[in-house]
């Protein structure tokens, strides 16, 4: 896979005062960014009292500390997602709100779901369904996510059913597998950016750590932001100089949000990494079927002939991306480690899916036929066509991103357009789109260590993804010439 990035001649765009270098015209031409003078997670901190303003809640005599945490959090996503629910965008009945464009949604395949989920098959009730079961998840449903896996995974032998656990979403696998393998206050270690909701899905619940792995946009890199062994090895001493207990890494293959796709021999070297150092390695393969250029194979470590630490890799897969259906909340995990499925299975009365769902879930993954013949190739066609016109779009613009043959979103670099590298002038960008009815999400949300790169997604209708521009574009502009002017102290 080739991670360029592209970009538009920018010669004509002197960049901000104070900010990183300018737009790139080619890969090796990327200048490396000027590191934060203060951590991305404190930065993030410190702006969320801003961003929440005098709308954040305070102390609640009813609740307990703990409690009074969980009810004043709220990151950067999260509070997005607000503004845009009380204002969505609707073809009829509200036509002036917001575009969602940083929410990792397919909503290409609408059509294609509806068939299917409407077939008989799907209208099915039995008593057992009805009635307490596995808190693994049903054993008709983890056969054919077994079987699924062996198949779209290229796994040299068949997965076995009694390593998979199923729960409501792969959060809720996080949280879980964060509770079991760590203490509270232990750490695992996370290449930065990635998707800012882990944060949550481990600390909650488990008041575990994660602790960044930062990855720059270097100079003369084919692979901007691409992580290597070294990096995590240096994270790893930072980690245990700090007294960290550090229990575990996060991989994330396809990566979010930076689309990247690691090769064999990558995730080969990530996982010998983990293995030297007694971590467990949780990789997240959510997007592992949305990978829409013809060209680019996706290798799943499910498909390598020999793991590493097999006891200690965990492989977590959803239908949230590959089957466009977020709101159906299921999310799988795979591991050969028998002690870790029975204290999932402890915590899976919490977590579980309603019996009916899992019969749904279990016709629609056996149906191989329309997987294969028809949901994937049309919703492959699909994303390449709304990743080509996006990208048709940024390049017109002068905004450059990175390349990536997978996932639903681009990483752009908008970094010209703030007056300097902080990131209050990132997130004074952020509200500036908000305001003018288009929701992206910005680096800090994935704590990026450099301020400036967006998350764009694309996964929409042709006609939403034209009301974005239409709205976006006559903002850049405004923006780079002076972001006071936009009027977005406040949202």
């Amino acid at each position: 896979m080739t991670t360029a990035a592209l970009s538009a001649s920018s010669s004509s765009s002197k960049p901000p005062s104070g900010s990183p270098a300018a737009q790139a015209a080619s890969a090796q031409e990327i200048k490396e960014p000027q590191p934060a003078s203060v951590t991305t997670s404190k930065t993030s901190e410190n702006l969320l009292v801003t961003l929440r303003g005098p709308k954040a809640p305070g102390q609640s005599v009813y609740l307990s500390n703990r409690g009074n945490s969980i009810r004043q959090h709220q990151g950067i996503l999260q509070e997005g997602f607000i503004q845009y629910g009380i204002d969505k965008y609707h073809d009829t009945d509200n036509p002036d709100g917001i575009i969602n464009m940083g929410t990792s949604e397919n909503k290409l395949c609408f059509d294609l779901l509806h068939r299917r989920l409407t077939k008989p098959d799907m209208l099915y009730a039995e008593e057992s369904l009805l009635q307490y079961s596995d808190w693994r998840g049903r054993r008709f449903l983890r056969e054919e996510v077994a079987k699924f896996l062996s198949h779209y995974c290229r796994s040299p032998r068949p997965l076995d059913a009694d390593n998979v656990v199923v729960m409501n979403g792969c959060s809720s696998l996080f949280s879980c597998i964060a509770a079991v393998i760590c203490d509270p206050k232990d750490a695992i270690l996370i290449p930065t950016p990635f998707y800012g909701v882990i944060t949550e899905d481990l600390g909650l619940y488990s008041e575990v750590k994660l602790f960044h792995v930062p990855l720059e946009c270097e100079v003369r890199m084919l692979r901007p932001f691409h992580l290597t062994v070294e990096k995590l090895e240096q994270g790893l001493r930072r980690a245990k100089q700090e007294g960290l207990n550090v229990r575990a890494v996060i991989l994330m293959n396809p990566h979010n949000p930076l689309a990247e796709i690691y090769t064999p021999q990558d995730m080969t070297a990530f996982l010998e990494f983990a293995k030297r150092n007694e971590l467990h390695a949780i990789v997240d393969e959510v997007y592992m079927l949305t990978v829409f250029d013809e060209s680019v194979t996706f290798h799943s470590v499910l498909g390598a002939d020999r793991l590493p630490d097999p006891q200690r890799t965990h492989v977590m897969w959803g239908m949230s991306k590959d089957f466009a259906m977020s709101g159906i909340r299921i999310g799988t995990l795979y591991t050969e480690n028998r002690d870790l499925v029975e204290a999932l299975a402890q915590l899976g009365s919490f977590h579980g899916l309603p019996g009916t769902t899992q019969h749904q879930v279990a016709q629609l993954l056996k149906d191989r036929d329309w997987i294969s013949e028809d949901f994937l190739p049309v919703n492959r066609r699909r994303l390449k066509a709304a990743h080509s016109y996006v990208t048709g779009e940024l390049l017109s613009m002068g905004i450059s991103y990175l390349n990536s043959p997978a996932a639903m979103y681009l990483w752009a670099d908008f970094r010209k357009y703030l007056r300097e590298s902080s990131f209050e002038e990132e997130l004074s960008l952020w509200r500036c789109f908000l305001r003018h009815k288009v929701m992206l999400s910005c680096g800090q949300a994935f704590s990026c260590s450099t301020p400036g790169w967006f998350r764009i997604v694309f996964a929409d209708q042709h006609h939403h993804l034209e009301l974005g521009e239409h709205m976006s574009t006559p903002l850049v502009p405004l923006v780079c010439s002076d972001l006071n002017k936009c009027s977005c102290s406040a949202l």
